[in-house]
């Protein structure tokens, strides 16, 4: 029986694809902290690029699903997501805190 480590292993449900082709592309656009702009610097891969081949490749379903998800969260865009942040923190001020 083979000797098991005693460092523990955490299992994601969806790891990171080793290679850089369209299965990371599409589960760098599920992901919701990776933005378009990264998937362009990484792949070459523009945002309209990136709907096209999530469109060829998920279900309708699916596909309607994700650009729900991806319309409504501003996270997708690092300008959106920066603008988004200023707003919270406007909102909650150190006076509020203390």
């Amino acid at each position: 029986m083979k000797k098991r480590s005693l460092i523990p292993q955490t299992k994601v449900k969806n790891p990171e694809p080793k290679e850089k082709d369209d299965s990371w592309v599409i589960w760098a656009a599920w992901a919701d902290r990776i933005t378009f702009e990264e998937i362009r610097d990484k792949t070459g891969k523009t945002e309209s690029d990136v709907i096209k081949l999530m469109r060829k490749n998920l279900k309708p379903s699916s596909f309607r699903l994700w650009r729900k998800r991806v319309h409504n969260t501003s996270i997708k865009h690092r300008k959106k997501f920066k603008l988004e942040r200023k707003k919270i923190r406007e909102k909650i001020k150190i006076t509020d805190i203390y």
